[in-house]
């Protein structure tokens, strides 16, 4: 099994941001927030680097204004977003994965992604061809990549073809 590595896309917080809203601001930097999903209320402290923008979207009286999470932010440091709360991000956002599986050629070089229930993400035309005609039809179970038999059987089929899988663990974000 391999570990996720975030590529600070932002697409998991503009999806799932919006089901994280704040309830009510404790002190600057500090907010109770809630999953609006599940219910769950939880704690977070935003690092001091983003706490004064933070606090300045939500006294506008519009946090929700921008696509996804408020705490969603451009990388000073480069490209790509991060995380405000990062530290004291609530389970719905640890727990999350953007692919479950990785598959790579014979080389061992990563050839293509497991997204979503059962498709890929790959560039290499042998293996997308593989997998809508010898993985997609398999009967898709609700979690695939937490059914054992179901990767054993896509582990056989893709080495058979020449190809490695490792399914991806989650909470390494």
């Amino acid at each position: 099994m391999t570990g996720f590595v975030c590529d600070h896309c932002g697409k998991c917080c503009r999806s799932l941001g919006r089901y994280i809203g704040i309830e009510r601001q404790l002190s600057e930097g500090d907010y109770y927030c809630k999953n609006t999903l599940s219910g769950e209320v939880f704690p977070v402290h935003v690092a001091p680097e983003f706490a004064e923008e933070i606090d300045e979207d939500f006294s506008s009286g519009t946090p929700g204004s921008h696509e996804g999470c408020i705490f969603l932010r451009k990388d000073p440091n480069g490209p790509g977003h991060v995380c405000a709360i990062h530290a004291t991000r609530p389970r719905i956002c640890r727990e999350f994965r953007c692919y479950h599986m990785v598959i790579s050629d014979a080389k061992g070089a990563p050839v293509g992604r497991m997204v979503g229930r059962a498709d890929i993400q790959t560039s290499d035309p042998v293996l997308a061809r593989v997998w809508n005609e010898e993985v997609k039809p398999l009967p898709c179970p609700a979690a695939p990549s937490g059914d054992p038999a179901w990767v054993e059987r896509v582990r056989a089929i893709l080495a058979a073809h020449g190809y490695r899988v490792e399914t991806v663990e989650s909470g390494n974000r």
